[in-house]
């Protein structure tokens, strides 16, 4: 072995079992060295690395799988009850058209909508996909929009069904009181001169009761020139009855009022010399004789 600097020069001669005990010398240091630094106790126990550790990623991503398939399951059972409210509803729907009169070529809460979608009642209970469980929460939410509407129509066809079935006008517009002016030409009760009366009156004491002639649709309620306080009713087909000088009004524009409901109160508002009610009967917004429906009898 030599080494040679800028102003030494040493060299030294190693006879083989010198060099023989360095070798080994120096193998035995860093195989020793090699097991320290590999010797689990010599490193920080924050540092180590188990063998459950090194598994970690594998139990996360099964209980991951695991929780999510509860979660499926819980929604499947949820989507299942929802649709047997849908059924439920579907039975309410039938019983109130089926009370109603309603045929069944008007209202059909069985029909479904175009969507479709399957139906998981008298169905096993499975874990499903989230795409499959994604497209049955849709198809159900389309159903159920399609349920209101039905049972929108079915509100709307139980209503004309029972405004046609009772808008048949009979009787007088009023409880007690008697007929005191026809329909026809008359001497002005004001001037004296001779007056087309386009209705006919009946007299009575004041805050007596006025009721519908015919159930309809309340499409005025409030003061108009001459009549003063006027509620006017229209029973469809073009047909319209109008109440004149009431006292008090009882119901509003939009209001559905039944064959025979108080509406109003006598009195006597607007152009008129005493209580006493103003019955008008319109056909497609032209005046008739409401004397042949006074006197007709009620529709059973």
């Amino acid at each position: 072995m030599l080494y040679r600097g800028q102003n030494v020069r040493y060299s030294l001669k190693l006879s083989k079992p010198r060099w023989l005990t360095i070798v080994t010398g120096f193998a035995v240091l860093s195989g020793f060295i090699i097991h320290m630094a590999m010797a689990p106790e010599v490193i920080p126990a924050h540092l180590q690395v188990t063998n459950s550790e090194s598994q970690l990623p594998q139990q996360v991503a099964k209980q991951s799988a695991q929780l999510t398939n509860e979660q499926i399951t819980a929604l499947t059972m949820k989507l299942a009850d929802l649709q047997s409210n849908v059924l439920r509803l579907n039975a309410l729907g039938e019983r109130l058209a089926d009370e109603a009169k309603i045929p069944k070529t008007e209202f059909n809460m069985q029909a479904l909508p175009s969507s479709g979608g399957p139906e998981l009642l008298g169905e096993a209970i499975s874990v499903m996909s989230h795409s499959q469980l994604s497209s049955d929460i849709a198809d159900l939410a389309n159903n159920i929009k399609y349920k209101e509407k039905q049972l929108k129509m079915l509100e709307s066809l139980a209503l004309g069904h029972h405004i046609q079935n009772n808008s048949y006008l009979s009787g007088r517009p009023i409880g007690k009181g008697w007929l005191s002016s026809y329909y026809g030409v008359r001497k002005d009760p004001f001037n004296g001169k001779p007056a087309m009366h386009k209705g006919v009156d009946f007299a009575g004491k004041e805050d007596s009761v006025v009721i519908a002639t015919g159930s309809g649709v309340v499409s005025w309620s409030g003061t108009r020139h001459g009549y003063g306080n006027l509620i006017e009713i229209d029973h469809g087909a073009g047909i319209k009855t109008r109440y004149g000088h009431n006292k008090a009004l009882l119901t509003q524009v939009g209001d559905v009022v039944a064959k025979g409901q108080v509406i109003a109160r006598m009195g006597s508002t607007g152009r008129s010399t005493g209580p006493h009610v103003h019955y008008e009967i319109l056909k497609n917004g032209r005046q008739i004789n409401p004397i042949k429906y006074v006197n007709r009898k009620s529709k059973n």
